[in-house]
This record gives structure tokens, C-alpha cells and sequence, in this order.
């Protein structure tokens, strides 16, 4: 018998997968990856072995994830198209490193995924796969078998496999970095999404309405420090996104460039995400020398998109990586973070490598810069264009 390793959220397109690959003849292990979801992991391991998986595994990966992949998106201040913190682009890479390491133990001939073929995750999870083990058959049941929405539903109904009801009105995907949701209601741009769409984040209605700060503190480019304690990465994640959470902040709706040539309709919850990179950014403004801080901009919307396009395992991410590195040697410091319901704003940042030089900066009566050099720099800074202006300029 054929032996498939299965990329396994615990869903319904990858619950149908299972026995789909069951009744082509595989023997299946389901491998499940704790990448920080909110989900209960032991209905998820009885949903795979009700679908009828062989073995249903779950791999720990939380401190991976954040140490390998978070760390990283929040030193490139990683926003796909300027406003996607990349939840489910991050973990992809990890999770198809994680099933490639079962599939070489159990002597698997196949690896797969419930990916449809309208979505990112396909090409996220074969490229990795493709580069992690080429020797690899790899099986997409749901797109080249071609099981639409509606009909994975009846086969989960026909075959017994039981399927959270949030599930039957979008498609959901969690880690530690976010929730996204998709499908159903938030297909139609111009319809507002419902607010039982939202898990992460709080509704108007129930904000806190008094404003709260903390301080996070930074040791070259990563999040280590929460009001003054050294914390763990994915806890100090966790702690900042419940509490964006709590005050509703932390949401995008965002009309989103899929890698496959189409946009889709996208909901995020991101809370801890977008306060850490507005934290990080915040920092990086005290402490990177301005031409350096006028290019990194440019890199980090390079990074965002090889990730998104599911470009992790490639030479430019690394080499992209090495720079994003060289520029964080000195930011270190402590950021004040306020929340107020459906904001967070940087009101503080300090560091020991700062570059603000409040003697030069000051207005005041300490005023350390010496005004006398000015004219002379506004006359070489703008003779270029003067010569310009007399010789072929318009008059």
C-alpha cells in the first residue's frame, strides 16, 4: 500500500482529503502542526481518525515558529501589500518541513494538502515541497480531483466526518500571528463583514473605553521584554495580541493580490502582529542612520512579497535576511504602546543607541547646532539645479 503524509489543519477540505486518499488506496498519516491555533487538538486528532487516518500526529512547533519565523517578519516589518502581517504565509514553509521530516520516517512515497486551486497555499506548500523533497509525489485531492466547497461538505456529511459549524460559512486559518477568514458573506466587497467573522477581536460594543499602555522592549529588532520582564516570544505574542484584542484593534479588510493572478477579499485579525511591527518601526526611526532607514523600506516590501508567493526556502529570502539582519545590531530599546478602542499608537520610544540628539534637535536655549553652516549647505545642495535653471530651464 501506498503511504501519503498529509499536511493537516483539521478542516473541512483536509478531513475530506483523508478519506479521499483512503479510498485511492493510501495509508495515511495526518500530521497536524501546533503553530499556536486556538484549537482543540484532540477533536481535531479524533476528526482524523474518524475520516480514517492511519496515524494523526501533532507536531509542537511554537517556539519554531516564532523563534525562526516570526522573529524575522518583525526585523523586515513584513507587510504584503502594505497591510497583511502574512499569518498563514509564515507557517506554510514550517508546516511543509514538518510533514516532509514525518513522510522520510515513515518511508512515505506522497506528501499532500487540501489546497484548492484558487489559493496561495498550493503554491506555498509545493514549492516548499519541491525544495524539501523533490523524490516526492505530491497530491492535491481538492483541486485536481476538483471538490468544490459544497460538494466537501456533503462527502463530510456522507462520510461521517463531524465539521465545526463556523466552518460550513467561511474558511478559517490560525496561528499564533492571526486568524484570516474567507468565503461566504465577505465574498461581496461592498458588504460589510459580519461580526460573527471575528473571534480575535472585540465588537464595538464591548471595548474597554478608558485607554491602557505597556512597553515592549526590543534586543536587536525582537520583541524580548513586556513591561520591564523578559518574556518568551510566543507568550509576549500572545499577551499583546489578547489585548489589541480586547480593545479591537487589530482588524483588516483588505481587497488582496493573490499569487495566482486573482484578488480575493481577505479579514484579518492581527492585533499583536500590526502592535509589534508599529513598536519595531518606532525603534528602527530612533536608531537606523537615515540612508539606511530610506532603504530598508524597499527590501522589506521584496521579503513580504517572496514569502507571500511562497518563496521562504529561496536564495533571495536568505540574502534579503542577511541585510534585514547587518541593520538591526543596534535596535535595542523600549517602545510605550497605548491602546484605546480600535487604535494603538507608539507614544514612547527610548534606546541607548539612539541617534536623536536633543541638542541638535532643541528649539530651546540649548540649542547645539550651529546655524552658520546652513547657508552654505542650501547653496551646494541646490547648485545643480540652479545651473540647471540658467542654462535650460524654463523662465
Amino acid at each position: 500500500m501506498n503511504r501519503a503524509v498529509l499536511a493537516y489543519s483539521g478542516g473541512l477540505d483536509t478531513s475530506v482529503t483523508i478519506r479521499w486518499l483512503v479510498e485511492q488506496g493510501y495509508d495515511v498519516v495526518a500530521v497536524a502542526v501546533d503553530v499556536g491555533q486556538q484549537e482543540d487538538f484532540h477533536a481535531i486528532r479524533e476528526r482524523g481518525e474518524l475520516a480514517g487516518a492511519a496515524e494523526v500526529r501533532v507536531v509542537p512547533a511554537v517556539d519554531r515558529f516564532a523563534g525562526e519565523f516570526l522573529a524575522r517578519a518583525v526585523k523586515a516589518n513584513a507587510l504584503y501589500e502594505g497591510k497583511y502581517p502574512l499569518v498563514s504565509s509564515l507557517a506554510r514553509p514550517l508546516i511543509a518541513d514538518e510533514v516532509v521530516k514525518v513522510a522520510r520516517e515513515v518511508g512515505a512515497d506522497a506528501v499532500a494538502h487540501g489546497c484548492t486551486g484558487k489559493g496561495n497555499d498550493q503554491v506555498r506548500f509545493e514549492v516548499s515541497f519541491g525544495v524539501l523533497a523533490p523524490d516526492l509525489q505530491v497530491l492535491a485531492p481538492i483541486r485536481d480531483a476538483g471538490i468544490p466547497r459544497e460538494k466537501a461538505l456533503g462527502l463530510a456529511a456522507e462520510w461521517g466526518i463531524p465539521i465545526a459549524q463556523v466552518a460550513t460559512a467561511y474558511s478559517i486559518d490560525e496561528n499564533l500571528w492571526g486568524r484570516t477568514a474567507e468565503f461566504g458573506p465577505l465574498e461581496d466587497p461592498w458588504v460589510a463583514p459580519p461580526e460573527d467573522a471575528f473571534a480575535r477581536t472585540a465588537a464595538t460594543s464591548d471595548r474597554p473605553s478608558e485607554p491602557t499602555e505597556i512597553a515592549v522592549g526590543f534586543e536587536r529588532g525582537v520583541p524580548v521584554m513586556l513591561d520591564g520582564d523578559l518574556t518568551a516570544l510566543p507568550d509576549l505574542v500572545r499577551a499583546v495580541d489578547a489585548l489589541g484584542g480586547r480593545y479591537g484593534f487589530g482588524r483588516v479588510d483588505m481587497i488582496e493580490n493573490r499569487r495566482v493572478g486573482i484578488k480575493s477579499r481577505e479579514l484579518y485579525e492581527v492585533p499583536g502582529a500590526l502592535a509589534l511591527i508599529a513598536a519595531h518601526r518606532a525603534l528602527e526611526d530612533l536608531t537606523l542612520e537615515r540612508e539606511v532607514a530610506h532603504a530598508k523600506p524597499a527590501i522589506e516590501q521584496r521579503w513580504a512579497e517572496l514569502v507571500y508567493d511562497g518563496l521562504w526556502f529561496s536564495p533571495l529570502r536568505t540574502a534579503l535576511d542577511a541585510f534585514v539582519d547587518s541593520t538591526q545590531e543596534h535596535v535595542s530599546g523600549e517602545v510605550r504602546l497605548q491602546f484605546s478602542p480600535g487604535e494603538c499608537t507608539v507614544v514612547g520610544r527610548r534606546s541607548d543607541a539612539s541617534l536623536y540628539d536633543v541638542g541638535l534637535a532643541t528649539y530651546g536655549p540649548e540649542d547645539a547646532f550651529d546655524h552658520r553652516h546652513a547657508e552654505g549647505f542650501i547653496r551646494l545642495w541646490g547648485m545643480p539645479l540652479k545651473v540647471w535653471s540658467a542654462r535650460q530651464g524654463r523662465r
